[in-house]
């Protein structure tokens, strides 16, 4: 019997379920060094698929938790930009059904913006509900970040539709309407806030984009109003925008010079 090319076994692969022993192991016997890579290659992406999948079940325990109490429209609740000298502060709520499964699903600040973007278009398809609360930097300069980041969290959770009968709060105690529990980073340990997250940190960073093409000289595009060197140093040579936080340092040393 003829051989398969590495090519066709490469395609065979692709098709392979982990329960088919017969096949891989026959895969295994093949001496070919390519096939081998191959074999190791899949091995290698199963093992992954695996721990992703283990990964979303762990991170599933608080919405089944709460589910099993009798709550059905849990949100989650996140936000990204507390720390930039510019730009808004910005929070998402997101409502996941019961059956939503995405393999991966992370905090945000660990996936590179290629898979964010992704994760990104997928949520938004299959939620439930979302919703975004914004806060701007001169609102920010008036209340403190800590009151901003609040209302930006109640605002997205004020958005929802349908509403919410349980919040999932990434660390943040609020006064609401709702129960909740805050979970202490809880963008990496529930399905919910990391949904969350990901949809206010691609919000966010796609605002800072369009701000760089009106402001190309703070380099917003890449830092995301973040400190960086190249963000400082547009602000001594060029002074601050209105998307700058002027109760922050160094904005706020630079201002009083």
């Amino acid at each position: 019997m003829k051989k398969l090319t590495i090519a066709q076994i490469e395609e065979q692969l692709k098709q392979l379920h982990e329960d088919d022993t017969e096949a891989l192991a026959t895969f295994m016997e093949d001496e070919r060094k390519g096939v081998q890579q191959l074999v190791a290659k899949w091995k290698r992406q199963k093992e992954q698929e695996r721990k992703a999948h283990q990964k979303f079940f762990d991170m599933s325990q608080y919405e089944q938790k709460h589910r099993q109490s009798g709550y059905q429209l849990i949100a989650g609740i996140d936000e990204v930009g507390r720390g930039p000298l510019a730009g808004p502060v910005v929070a998402a709520a997101v409502i996941l059904p019961d059956n939503f499964y995405l393999p991966g699903i992370d905090d945000s600040k660990k996936l590179s913006e290629q898979k964010r973007e992704e994760f990104f278009a997928c949520i938004q398809a299959e939620a439930i509900a979302v919703s975004i609360g914004m806060i701007s930097a001169e609102e920010i300069d008036r209340i403190n970040i800590y009151e901003a980041t609040k209302k930006a969290m109640l605002t997205a959770v004020a958005g929802l539709n349908p509403k919410p009968d349980f919040l999932l709060i990434d660390a943040m105690k609020l006064v609401t309407p709702y129960p909740y529990e805050a979970i202490i980073k809880g963008d990496a340990k529930s399905i919910s806030i990391a949904a969350a997250s990901i949809i206010a940190k691609v919000t966010r960073d796609r605002l800072m984009k369009e701000l760089s093409l009106t402001y190309p000289q703070y380099g917003f595009e890449s830092n995301m109003g973040y400190g960086t060197k190249e963000h400082l140093a547009g602000i001594e040579n060029h002074g601050v925008t209105i998307y700058h936080r002027k109760s922050f340092s160094p904005i706020k040393d630079y201002i009083e010079k």
